[in-house]
């Protein structure tokens, strides 16, 4: 596997399989709810339905969504390094940490969710405003566009890690 494109190939790869489980298996149900409450829009939280819901707002919002990216950056890193020693691709390391710091701020900027955020924005200026607040019929706009986001940030990011990259 000396091509380059294999070695995009393989990384691009091994960073999707992170980025699903960090983003849906790692993450905590607190991060999910919370990642977006600001003081104008607090979010309530219980983790229990027996539980009294706790008040949040913007501080805790960035706190929630900040861990969550370090977890999300942390799984991708454990899954494309442990794919890499696997397939005998050696990264460099500043590639590699290039790459994840921005799979990990890109994410931020969009998982933060603020009322009018940089998707919600994005979205509104493209035409694709329905489409985000869409949320009927099995479908939720802005978890697609949130999804697009970070699959065409994450294919910037494998390529970026492959700068340099070698074979065993």
């Amino acid at each position: 596997m000396t091509h380059r494109s294999a070695l995009f190939a393989a990384v691009l790869g091994l960073g999707r399989a992170g980025s699903n489980l960090g983003d849906h298996l790692v993450q905590s149900d607190y991060c999910a709810r919370v990642k977006g409450a600001t003081d104008a829009k607090p979010v309530h939280y219980a983790a229990s339905p027996e539980d009294e819901p706790t008040v949040h707002g913007t501080a805790d919002g960035i706190k929630a969504c900040a861990w969550h990216c370090l977890t999300y950056t942390a799984t991708q890193a454990v899954a494309v390094g442990a794919g890499a020693r696997v397939l005998g691709i050696r990264l460099h390391p500043g590639a590699a940490a290039a790459a994840l710091t921005l799979s990990l701020v890109t994410h931020y900027a969009a998982d933060r969710r603020v009322p009018g955020g940089l998707l919600e924005t994005l979205a509104t200026k493209t035409g694709k405003g329905n489409f985000w607040r869409l949320a009927n019929h099995g479908l939720n706009g802005a978890y697609c566009i949130d999804n697009a986001w970070h699959h065409g940030w994450e294919t910037l990011a494998a390529l970026v890690a492959v700068t340099k990259a070698t074979t065993r």
